[in-house]
């Protein structure tokens, strides 16, 4: 059984995403706080798997606990939980270690999906996020070293991905067909052991590969 914690100060919203993450059998809210500083109380009392956060509470907020379960905690996963659809919080979060950063519109499939990829090691993030942070994100870096298993046409297929071109704008970029692009992709998700295009991209912002 999965061990999560769930911090939200509204009252009904927290119960309503607590109904949705019970819904899998699997999945156990053990432990609810009103503000950042009640869950970090919960987690020295209680061992936790993943940490549900709303990124805005009273007395502190969701990414001031997120820092301190981190460096408490570091085995812990982190999902921050937001109605803010603004770059700022998500860059600051992904900054800051979490795992996985969704809008509080997402269904209970949505919400269950992005704790399971979060539990398994990967990175989710709601695709409207997502478009808005990684621009910012390739705008401010600079590429870095990568993969040393990665040649050159990976790492300018990757920059694609990064920048958030289709595989055909990533073709016609590269003067390559959309079959030889969706090969290669393929080929560099096995290689970093990445599930998606989101992880991908997500690869490419951390590894600054721009």
């Amino acid at each position: 059984m999965v061990s999560i914690l769930l911090a939200e100060d509204q009252v009904l919203v927290r119960q309503g995403l607590k109904m949705m993450i019970e819904t899998d059998p699997e999945l156990k809210v053990n432990g609810e706080a009103n503000n950042g500083k009640e869950a970090i109380e919960l987690c020295r009392k209680v061992q936790f798997d993943l940490a549900v956060l709303d990124i805005r509470m009273p007395e502190m907020t969701g990414l001031e606990a997120m820092r301190e379960i981190k460096k408490n905690w570091p085995e812990m996963k982190i999902l921050i939980l937001t109605t803010f659809n603004d770059e700022e919080y998500a860059l600051e979060a992904l900054k800051n270690g979490a795992n996985g950063y969704m809008l509080k519109n997402a269904n209970a499939k949505e919400l269950i999906r992005s704790i399971r990829s979060c539990l398994q090691g990967g990175l989710s993030i709601e695709d409207q996020v997502a478009a808005k942070v990684f621009p910012a994100l390739i705008a401010s870096e600079r590429r870095q070293e990568a993969d040393p298993t990665l040649t050159e046409r990976e790492l300018d297929i990757i920059v694609g991905v990064g920048q958030g071109l289709s595989n055909k704008e990533i073709a016609e970029e590269l003067f390559l067909s959309i079959g030889t692009v969706k090969n290669h992709i393929s080929v560099i998700l096995d290689k970093l052991a990445l599930r998606d295009r989101t992880q991908l991209a997500i690869y490419a912002v951390r590894h600054q590969i721009v």
